[in-house]
């Protein structure tokens, strides 16, 4: 059984930002991360809601989730899985909760800025796209080197197939920085519970048709002795995502 919000939602509205955040033993980062996105400037008169969903974490990043809905009640809502399940089904459950017109994916780590967050919501606002993607290979914004390396490797690897089966022409579908009409996310059947989240959503805004831009962000990098939960089986997975949803269409059901 899931547990109730930590905090009523806001009066939904079409000015609503939803900031969706998956929380899984980030218990260092965790709370610095949160106050950036609580400081950062929205464009265009957004409110906000962060949405936190702790994913079964055992280092104490639970008891800071509870803490942040706590201090900021008007702002922060809190959700947790009874259990460990991946990035994937946590941002299911954001996305089930939130109430906002927009919604913008932030890792819970520190390795994207919020400062970013007016260039990633202004084809959004605009009314230029559907879906935006905050690169770390478009071209420095005067953040953090782009990735390098083997990590960068793979990246373009999957970036390539990914841009095989749908059409679009991203530099960069591996990127956390997602942002989102609300209503396109809320009515797309999304299955992947690990890392496959980003190239499933991927094939399915494609297969909607939606326009997806892409912008650049700032990005810095951390190690696997740092909290980097990522590896090579997530990137083996990851192919098979591509594979998988470029022959099956299952977003309309």
């Amino acid at each position: 059984m899931t547990e109730p919000s930590a905090s009523a939602p806001p009066t939904p509205g079409p000015g609503v930002l939803s900031i969706l955040i998956p929380v899984y033993n980030e218990r260092e980062y965790l709370r610095t991360c949160v106050e950036r996105v609580l400081a950062a400037d929205l464009p265009g008169g957004l409110g906000r809601e962060v949405v936190l969903v702790d994913d079964g974490s055992t280092d104490g990043s639970r008891e800071v989730v509870e803490a942040l809905a706590a201090e900021h009640p008007a702002a922060v809502r809190a959700f947790f899985q009874p259990r460990n399940q991946g990035k994937g089904a946590a941002l299911r459950r954001a996305m089930a909760e939130m109430t906002g017109r927009f919604c913008l994916v932030q890792d819970a780590d520190l390795e994207y800025d919020p400062r970013d967050y007016p260039a990633v919501l202004a084809p959004l606002l605009e009314g230029r796209a559907d879906a935006v993607y905050g690169s770390r290979f478009a071209g420095p914004p005067g953040g953090g080197p782009a990735p390098r390396g083997f990590h960068a490797l793979i990246n373009r690897v999957l970036t390539g197939l990914s841009n095989l089966a749908t059409g679009l022409r991203l530099t960069d579908m591996e990127t956390a920085t997602k942002a989102f009409r609300a209503d396109l996310v809320r009515c797309i059947p999304l299955r992947s519970d690990r890392f496959g989240f980003e190239p499933e959503v991927t094939a399915k805004v494609a297969r909607r048709g939606a326009r997806v831009a892409e912008v650049s962000v700032s990005y810095r990098g951390r190690t696997a002795a740092q909290g980097k939960k990522i590896g090579w089986k997530d990137g083996a997975a990851a192919v098979w995502t591509i594979l998988k949803y470029w022959i099956l269409d299952d977003s309309r059901f």
